[in-house]
């Protein structure tokens, strides 16, 4: 796809605020830190519509980005930041948990994974969540640029049997500094979206 337009529509926290629209939706799910904010500049050749931070949980909401008035990208809050009250992340969870399991619009969830170690046990939990739910998976490993190209088959491995990946989900290896897997991801967006 190329966009033409993105801009951030609303920042939810329950579904009387999601915007009320009836256009595919693909939310973004990663721990804290794992590049979201990075990657959703990225693929919308954005400089700083998502805002990053070296800070983790900066994402506190569900932020609704529309692309070309015809896609939204839906950003969930990272898991897995300890530095977070136990209520917060349990509030967290339900709102992830309530747009995930009731949202019709939602076409599939792009979960994104640090290519540099396994999968955590939140990552894991997530995916199996997803399966769950029949919720088709896009997997993107993230940060391709700061391992040897060499190794990067041995890392996708790894990424695949931690997670017991279903053979019918997506894995793109992904770099937000080179655009490395950018056309791969939109077009895998663009199968479970047209």
């Amino acid at each position: 796809m190329k966009v033409t337009s993105s801009e951030i529509v609303i920042s939810a926290v329950k579904p009387a605020q999601y915007p009320d629209v009836n256009i595919p939706e693909i939310a973004l799910a990663g721990r804290s830190n794992v590049g979201k904010s990075s990657f959703i500049n990225k693929i919308l050749a954005r400089k700083n519509l998502a805002r990053t931070s070296s800070k983790p949980g900066k994402t506190q909401t569900l932020n609704f980005y529309i692309i070309n008035e015809v896609l939204h990208f839906v950003d969930v809050p990272g898991y897995g930041y300890a530095k977070v009250s136990k209520t917060e992340r349990e509030a967290w969870g339900r709102m992830i948990e309530t747009y995930i399991t009731t949202r019709e619009q939602l076409r599939a969830v792009v979960l994104l994974v640090d290519v540099r170690h396994p999968p955590s046990k939140d990552d894991v939990l997530m995916y199996n969540f997803l399966k769950h739910y029949n919720i088709p998976t896009i997997i993107v490993a993230t940060k391709a640029d700061k391992i040897p190209k060499g190794k990067w088959q041995k890392h996708v491995k790894v990424i695949k049997d931690t997670l017991d990946m279903d053979k019918s989900d997506s894995l793109v290896l992904f770099s937000s500094e080179t655009g490395q897997g950018k056309t791969e991801v939109w077009s895998i967006i663009e199968h479970y979206t047209s």
